[in-house]
């Protein structure tokens, strides 16, 4: 057991290298939001040229819209699209593969100025959406594939690592004394394709999953020689002998389609699973909180705001490598539901020091500390956990499917949150947290009664939980399903010597 637990360069070069596509989404996801004025007045600038008149406030804002939900659009379709790379290129050449994307939708965006075309910003922040769509079911997929089972947690927990630093870069790059100015704008949106040569060059030299080379291509031998490299050992016959199980298994079963998904009752129960525990992420409030979090920084006295908005991501990487030590102790089940508690908590206290602003003035230094305690809490569960769990919670042949299924369920609501938060925000002003808090009360509810703890487990031996449940509740009657998964949360994960 010894073995099992052993962390070799290999295995910390494959994991560290695949997050750079974590890193990308993150990078990408906050590098539009500091330079937005500069890029409405190079839009304004723009379609003045061309029409000989400025452009209308409501157009402006249309564009501008558009601009940000356009990535949000291409990540619904980037990770939907998941299975039909992983299982035809493998997990490791899907990534190499993609970075065309980053190339391609990096080089539109950095030239768009020189352009002037409106147009060409646009569509490369669409095909910078799909590369990241894809990003999203690709690394948890690889990371949880080629990690043995005592340390998968830890490592997938690099998944958000790689967003939150890839966040905090991209505020800070974005400040204007580096490159958040009218004349260096466009390199900020286009420096997305040094990470992509870095990691294109860097995959190279990472092998392929073991998983796949022995379950989807047959090639014994070749999963074998990765796995002695990865593991650092000779002996590594319990993951083989785990794979061919897995395999025989595998080759019995229907083919895992998506709709299979909910039509097998030997996977409703996870992926519905996998679904909730997303929403669980995107409805909490987190992109909420960093929205209102400028405000409340202002409100509380301090003159640069911004600066406030970076320490709030640093709060957020910080915790996410709390996370990455404790989801190994504690269990990911027990992590999700201490975050979903304690944020509901702040979600409540901010409410509170919201409306009682221009009453108390003392209070609004305790909307600082709530705004921070929801950033760290969301990193300490729903943060990291929704991305790796669904990996493993499926066995090989539906894992594809199944994360292509949580990562658009994530991308949509995501987009939705965007969409819809600043209607929510003006119709109930301060009390707009409230309705998140419900969400997370929802969630918190769900998980306690719903989801297993995968700690210590081997991929088989979680999909087999859930076919005892399927074959002790009958598929027509949902409600009865509680009490198997009751049971599943029971089973201790194997005792491993230190």
């Amino acid at each position: 057991m010894a073995d099992k637990k052993k962390i070799t360069a290999p295995l910390i070069y494959a994991v560290t290298i695949a997050a750079i596509g974590s890193l990308q989404f993150g990078y990408n996801t906050g590098v539009i939001n500091a330079p937005e004025k500069i890029i409405q007045s190079f839009y304004n600038r723009t379609l003045y040229q061309r029409s000989g008149e400025p452009a209308s406030p409501e157009l402006l804002t249309s564009l501008w819209s558009l601009s940000v939900a356009i990535f949000s659009v291409g990540g619904m379709i980037g990770s939907f699209s998941v299975s039909l790379f992983v299982n035809r290129f493998g997990r490791r050449n899907s990534m190499l593969l993609v970075n065309i994307l980053a190339f391609a939708g990096g080089a539109l965006m950095a030239l768009a100025k020189t352009a002037k075309s409106v147009e060409m910003l646009i569509i490369g922040r669409f095909i910078i959406g799909l590369f990241c769509g894809l990003c999203t079911g690709f690394v948890p997929m690889y990371i949880s594939e080629v990690s043995p089972t005592s340390l998968r947690g830890a490592f997938g927990t690099l998944n958000q690592l790689g967003i939150v630093v890839g966040i905090l870069v991209a505020q800070i790059f974005g400040l204007k004394g580096i490159m958040g100015t009218e004349a260096l704008w466009p390199l900020l949106l286009g420096f997305t394709v040094i990470p992509a040569v870095l990691q294109c060059v860097a995959l190279l030299f990472c092998p392929e999953s073991p998983r796949f080379l022995l379950i989807n291509k047959m090639e014994e031998e070749k999963a074998q020689a990765v796995l002695q490299k990865l593991r650092g050992t000779q002996d590594v016959s319990q993951d083989i002998l785990e794979m061919k199980e897995e395999s025989a298994k595998m080759s019995q079963e229907k083919k895992a389609t998506v709709l299979e998904l909910f039509r097998s009752p030997n996977y409703r129960q996870a992926i519905i699973i996998a679904i909730i525990l997303q929403l669980s992420q995107q409805l909490s409030g987190i992109n909420a909180v960093f929205y209102y979090s400028t405000g409340i920084f202002e409100r509380a006295g301090i003159t640069e705001p911004v600066y406030a908005t970076i320490g709030a991501g640093v709060v957020n990487t910080v915790f996410t490598v709390v996370s990455l030590f404790l989801v190994e102790r504690a269990g990911r089940r027990t992590l999700h539901l201490v975050g979903l508690g304690g944020m509901a908590v702040c979600a409540a206290v901010m409410t509170i020091a919201l409306a009682l602003k221009d009453a108390v003035k003392w209070i609004r230094y305790i909307s600082i500390v709530a705004t921070f305690g929801f950033v760290a809490l969301f990193e300490v569960g729903p943060g990291p956990i929704p991305w790796f769990i669904v990996a493993e919670l499926f066995s090989q042949g539906p894992r594809p499917a199944a994360m292509a299924v949580a990562g658009c369920s994530n991308w949509t609501s995501n987009f939705l949150v965007g969409m819809l938060f600043p209607y929510a925000e003006k119709l109930c002003g301060p009390y707009v947290f409230l309705i998140f808090l419900v969400f997370l009360v929802i969630f918190f509810i769900f998980t306690y009664f719903k989801v297993p703890e995968t700690r210590g487990r081997t991929f088989e031996d979680i999909s087999r939980g859930f076919e005892g449940q399927a074959e002790t509740s009958p598929t027509t009657s949902s409600p009865v399903e509680k009490n198997p998964m009751v049971e599943m949360n029971s089973i201790e994960p194997d005792k491993e010597v230190p």
